[in-house]
């Protein structure tokens, strides 16, 4: 079945992942409300948009790391420019967010020109640091210099005298999509012991992932993403051919950023106020861990390493010495202090090192990624399947002697 210029393969992948996207609040709620495994669950709104705006930025990042091979250290510009120019939207038309995130690809799209025209005057680690540096200063402006801009350290927000032109109903100042529904807008569906929460928000933003999604699958299956591999494998030869190489680098940096920008307009949208802090050089190497864990030039591989991330992130970091106490209250006292002493290691406020752990042993074992880690699982059901086909056919087949 060939769906949107799409192969069968790709059309029935493409449904797959929508289908897994939709059900998500469903699929991210495996335990009951009033189990123990509740805390682990991770199907409430504000980590369900974060799974998907986060999935969206490291998209982008892939097409330009993952298929080219530049790595770069400053994408988190383009994610704090994509905030400042849905909440300037804000506070000159109105809450509408769809004014904002077109603003937001645009002038991210305008900055990524800059910055890549220049920084791809060098490749390998000269490239990565001048991103970084454009990013930091992009921080610095933020941060201290365009006050008017910005608001600095504060960060921009919308105030009761702010223009807003096209201001909408008072009962939807907030966030919301042509005065259809607010982004807050949820219902709560309750069956049996489960709650789900679905959520106007996250579904707004599921489906500009979806869109995002299958863009990135149609540049990875088109003559420009062969031409993007092409220059990963080997820009030197590609130059030697007589072929310009900076034009495409250049594309693939533009449409990145563009990703970025708009997931940036995406945490504005779910949150009005933007802050440099989402401009800083850790959201930058996020983004690379992200795409370097869930696997690299793989289409799955960054939306996976996203959502791992960010799971870690804010259920992990939750698990503090009461929660612990609780799971170990079982177990004699002297026990129990000992294995809750050697856990507070690995949880609560220093889960990044239980994260730290994990990334260490994928790139060791797993040189692609979680991708990489479920392919490997696939081929070895396959290959039992397979051996046991054989073996059953070898049992039933007549012998010779028959």
């Amino acid at each position: 079945m060939k769906m949107l210029g799409l192969s069968n393969k790709d059309t029935t992948f493409l449904l797959i992942v929508v289908g897994l996207t939709l059900l998500t609040p469903f699929l991210l709620q495996p335990f009951p409300v009033a189990s123990g495994g509740n805390m682990f669950n991770a199907g409430y709104p504000d980590l369900m948009q974060r799974f998907a705006i986060f999935g969206i930025f490291a998209i982008g990042f892939n097409i330009l790391f993952g298929l080219t091979g530049y790595l770069s250290f400053g994408h988190a510009a383009f994610l704090g420019v994509g905030s400042y120019s849905v909440v300037w939207m804000y506070k000159l038309l109105g809450y509408n967010v769809v004014p904002g995130l077109i603003l937001a690809i645009i002038v991210s799209a305008l900055f990524a020109l800059l910055i890549g025209y220049i920084s791809l005057r060098r490749s390998g680690i000269y490239f990565s640091i001048l991103t970084l540096a454009f990013a930091q200063m992009m921080y610095n402006l933020a941060y201290s210099v365009l006050t008017p801009l910005t608001n600095g350290e504060t960060g921009l927000q919308v105030y009761s005298n702010d223009p807003q032109v096209l201001r909408g109903p008072e009962h939807l100042d907030a966030p919301h999509f042509f005065n259809l529904f607010k982004m807050t807008d949820s219902t709560k569906l309750t069956l049996g012991g489960w709650e789900f929460t679905l959520s106007a928000g996250y579904y707004f933003t599921a489906v500009i992932a979806i869109i995002a999604f299958y863009i990135s699958l149609r540049i990875f299956r088109s003559p420009f993403g062969l031409m993007l591999r092409a220059i990963k494998t080997n820009q030197t030869r590609l130059n030697y051919t007589g072929i310009n190489t900076r034009p495409y680098t250049l594309a693939a940096f533009v449409i990145s950023g563009m990703y970025a920008g708009l997931a940036g307009g995406l945490l504005a949208a779910m949150d009005p106020l933007a802050g440099a802090e989402r401009m800083q050089w850790t959201a930058s190497g996020e983004v690379v861990l992200m795409v370097i864990l869930g696997g690299a030039g793989t289409l799955m591989g960054p939306v996976l390493g996203a959502g791992f991330i960010k799971y870690f992130e804010n259920i992990f970091s939750k698990i503090n010495d009461g929660v612990l106490h609780q799971w170990f209250a079982w177990m004699p006292d002297g026990l129990e202090n000992v294995i809750i002493t050697i856990s507070h290691f690995f949880v609560g406020k220093s889960w990044h090192l239980t994260l730290g752990l994990l990334f260490m042993l994928v790139v060791i074992f797993l040189p692609g990624g979680l991708v990489e880690g479920g392919q490997r699982i696939a081929a070895r059901f396959r290959g039992r399947k397979a051996k046991d086909d054989a073996t059953h056919a070898a049992k039933t087949q007549p012998s010779a002697a028959e």
